[in-house]
């Protein structure tokens, strides 16, 4: 198998076969950046006529759009290669930024919620009065968690559509480019979804996964139909874990706390205030409560 370089230079012999060696020099050496790359290294005549292939290779790939490139979203770099300049290829600053926002997405896990939540930035989230406290928040922890990964989540609540849930997308997005894995979990879809892990045993083994991930984000929490083993065996066991190991956690709602704990007593199979504190306890160690107020947008 030929080597990318064999091959590269069997493009620009085929293509340059019939050019005499002073238009491919005028070619190559009019280049700023090859003239850079010659002052800056002290090239000697001997060196640049071994290299005047290499030169042309350079030039012509250099001013070829990236997708037309030999090797798409790279881009050329001369370097010395003992008595021969050659070519090399680097990813380009698109592509950088491309390969680092496909690696975050696969960082964000998404239950039972639109991938279309991968894609917002902190930068997009209109700075409007109702949001601001929350977005003064969700900054400070991502400043306190590049030292402490231990950082208290947040709890924001408010009315519908005001955009608690996108907010905590983008943070979901800012927090998996620092390389961390974050679990953005849409709770009533959850709950809901329990007894699918009945079949194949697999429910302990999914709480687990959710209780000691790095970030989790808890969806639109207060709106599920609990029973009291979903509540205490379900959501309590995962709660009372990540508040052991001080895991950060985030919570969106349309309820305040003192509406989230009233839920949490009144569940299917009757009410128990003592196991509604209980949860509560949970939920407010692992999180700041933060009211976002605003027009509700699912409406525009």
């Amino acid at each position: 198998m030929e080597s990318i370089g064999d091959v590269l230079k069997n493009i620009v012999d085929k293509k340059y076969l019939n050019q005499n060696q002073s238009r491919m020099r005028e070619l190559a050496l009019q280049n700023p950046k090859v003239q850079e790359f010659l002052n800056q290294n002290q090239v000697d005549q001997a060196t640049l006529n071994r290299s005047l292939s290499n030169l042309v290779l350079y030039v012509q790939q250099l001013n070829s759009q990236s997708n037309k490139r030999v090797m798409a979203g790279y881009e050329p770099k001369l370097f010395l290669n003992g008595n021969v300049i050659d070519v090399t290829y680097t990813p380009t600053r698109q592509k950088q930024k491309h390969d680092a926002s496909q690696a975050a997405a696969r960082r964000i896990e998404l239950i039972d919620l639109p991938l279309k939540l991968r894609n917002i930035e902190l930068q997009e989230v209109d700075q409007t009065a109702g949001r601001m406290l929350a977005l003064t928040e969700i900054a400070k922890f991502l400043d306190e968690f590049d030292e402490n990964k231990h950082a208290r989540g947040l709890y924001l609540d408010g009315d519908f559509g005001v955009g608690k849930t996108y907010m905590l997308a983008a943070l979901a997005n800012s927090i998996a480019r620092k390389g961390t894995k974050v679990i953005f979990l849409h709770v009533p879809s959850f709950i809901a979804s329990l007894s699918s892990h009945f079949e194949d045993n697999s429910l302990n083994e999914e709480i687990d996964r959710i209780a000691q991930a790095p970030v989790v984000i808890f969806d639109d929490i207060g709106a599920e139909t609990l029973s009291e083993w979903s509540r205490d065996d379900v959501l309590g066991v995962i709660l009372q874990k990540r508040m052991d190991n001080e895991l950060p956690t985030f919570f969106s709602s349309n309820l305040n706390l003192n509406m989230l704990s009233d839920h949490f007593a009144q569940v299917k199979n009757g009410q128990n205030n003592l196991k509604a504190d209980r949860l509560m306890e949970r939920v407010t160690f692992l999180s700041k409560e933060v009211l976002v107020r605003g027009e509700n947008r699912r409406h525009q």
